[in-house]
């Protein structure tokens, strides 16, 4: 495992801060780099004005060029795939990833399997308020169906790879 501390910043499209946390660097494979946050890990979501401190183990998927991240939980979470539609992430220095959250997300509940897509409500309102492209807004979309099938399918990273990666988070 490594333990190189990496930034996760994600922001809204108008620029401001949504929530940031720092993770783990853990490692890369074919699907992308992989962070991990132990339980205790301190997640500031800044719009909610929250701070959340994680009560299970987290890995990240941050895949090179997508217009998504993928969020794995270990149990008890509700959920064990949290995935958020973004612009590709950006890596300023080693120590740091950004993204631009566009609002949708994926989600596959831990109880029975199923899968949905959230914040359509948001997304329709921020595609007005602040102007996000119309090439941005196709992006989103397809990304959501792309994800929402692939995670009901199970293809990989979302079957069973990323439990490789939860097992190495202490």
């Amino acid at each position: 495992m490594g333990d190189a501390e990496v930034r996760v910043v994600v922001r809204k499209f108008d620029g401001s801060l949504h929530r940031h946390y720092s993770m783990i660097w853990l490692g890369e494979d074919e699907f992308g780099v992989w962070l991990g946050a132990p339980i205790g890990t301190v997640c500031s979501r800044v719009a909610e004005g929250e701070v959340l401190v994680t009560e299970e183990q987290w890995v990240m998927l941050i895949p090179a060029g997508a217009w998504w991240t993928a969020l794995f939980l270990a149990a008890p979470a509700r959920l064990d795939v949290y995935c958020d539609v973004t612009t590709p992430a950006e890596w300023p220095h080693t120590g740091e990833v950004t993204t631009v959250d566009l609002d949708l997300d994926v989600c596959r509940i831990r109880g029975d399997g199923s899968v949905f897509v959230d914040d359509q409500d948001e997304f329709a309102f921020h595609q007005k308020r602040h102007a996000y492209p119309p090439d941005y807004v196709a992006r989103a979309e397809t990304t959501a169906e792309w994800l929402l099938a692939a995670i009901r399918n199970g293809t990989e990273p979302f079957g069973s790879r990323y439990r490789t990666w939860l097992e190495l988070v202490v």
